[in-house]
């Protein structure tokens, strides 16, 4: 499975909004200067996390994006399902009907074994990114991010923040 490159740069901006100080807005200008993303493109992502409610915008010169709930309820599968939305990773087709040693008129009374696998799997990855908050992801980060660009990195955000 091959996600979208917006699902990664939803989820490094959602991290960064995370931080973003309250009642204030982060560019799409700013949040692709920071990642080395053209604006253009990463503005798709943004659209979708608006629409499906992750983040709120404003217009204007101080406007951009900021997280529309507390990073304790935004969940990675809600992020990602935002950008590529809600479908299964897997469609079966059915090609086992094409089997030429079946009888005419042969009807099965169960999805296939590979779907059902597939199935499985597909709830099982989303099982996992449901379980995992953006605010555990901030405090990964804290834990992991030396102090001195964690802190430049806060900096950063707060001074271009409108």
């Amino acid at each position: 499975m091959i996600l979208k490159s917006q699902v990664e740069w939803a989820l490094h901006c959602c991290a960064i909004l995370a931080s973003v100080p309250p009642g204030r807005y982060l560019s799409t200008k700013a949040l692709a200067e920071f990642h080395g993303l053209p604006k253009e493109y990463l503005s798709k992502a943004l659209q979708s996390l608006s629409q499906a409610g992750i983040v709120e915008t404003t217009l204007g010169p101080s406007g951009g994006y900021r997280l529309a709930r507390p990073p304790s309820e935004v969940n990675f599968l809600q992020i990602v399902e935002a950008v590529e939305g809600k479908a299964s990773t897997f469609v079966c087709t059915n090609i086992r009907a094409n089997n030429p040693c079946r009888p005419a008129g042969f009807c099965d009374d169960k999805p296939c074994a590979v779907a059902r696998v597939m199935w499985q799997a597909d709830a099982a990855w989303r099982g996992t990114l449901e379980k995992v908050w953006l605010s555990d992801l901030v405090d990964t980060l804290t834990d992991e991010v030396p102090d001195d660009i964690w802190k430049g990195t806060y900096d950063w955000v707060v001074k271009r923040a409108g």
